[in-house]
């Protein structure tokens, strides 16, 4: 299975802590939080990723080179502006398998990630989400994702309003189809969130994927204590 890993973002609510070092480089535990992500796909003997990069990809780039110290194979997509989520994998068109993880940047969920991928197998589906039910609100995220009888996606909202029907989270890994590059525009900024997926949802292409396992972030100082308490 190939990872793709969004690491590109501005994390303007680390500010001033991102000022001079991108969000993924953020130390957590004594290494970047974004060595944590891949030694954790090395455990699960995901060895080819791509990573997205962006606002100081340089570090990124110079830091982790082709991955051989992680016994990774590395390579590198970097937005020359801020292109969205779907842009910046429209740029990486030529080093995406035909089926792919995605994997957001600041996001850590310790499950079984070949499980994701093989929820595309034998349906209609272009994506699976993994989404968790935080029924105590240890997260501190709003619910964002609806879900059908099925399993299918019927509704994703992060306009963060308290709606009964929304009762999962996104939980910042996702298994895609490499034919959703057809669902968008050739050109600019491009949101997996806002334009490609209410168009997989209204064609009834996007399913969720339930865990028990909850995720961790690093989008905020509280929550990046959390998760040093987790890896420290």
């Amino acid at each position: 299975m190939q990872a793709l890993i969004l690491a590109g973002g501005l994390g303007t609510r680390l500010w001033p802590m991102t000022r001079d070092v991108p969000k993924p480089m953020v130390p957590v535990a004594g290494k970047p939080y974004l060595e944590h992500q891949l030694r954790l796909l090395k455990t699960q003997s995901i060895t080819d990723v791509v990573l997205l990069t962006g606002y100081l990809g340089e570090q990124i780039e110079s830091y982790f080179g082709d991955g051989g110290n992680l016994g990774l194979r590395i390579r590198y997509s970097r937005e020359p502006a801020p292109a969205g989520t779907g842009g910046a994998l429209r740029l990486a068109r030529p080093l995406l398998d035909t089926v792919f993880l995605l994997i957001y940047g600041d996001s850590y969920l310790p499950i079984e990630y070949d499980l994701v991928g093989q929820q595309l197998v034998g349906v209609e589906a272009l994506g699976v989400v993994v989404v968790y039910r935080d029924v105590t609100g240890e997260t501190k995220v709003l619910p964002n994702i609806a879900l059908d009888d099925h399993g299918w996606v019927k509704r994703y909202d992060k306009t963060q309003l308290r709606d009964p029907e929304l009762k999962y989270i996104e939980a910042g890994v996702l298994a895609l189809d490499r034919s959703i590059l057809n669902w968008m525009p050739d050109e600019g900024s491009v949101s997996l969130e806002q334009h490609v997926f209410p168009q997989l949802i209204a064609a009834h292409r996007l399913l969720g994927m339930p865990v028990a396992q909850r995720f961790y972030d690093i989008g905020t100082p509280e929550r990046l204590q959390v998760i040093e308490g987790l890896l420290g």
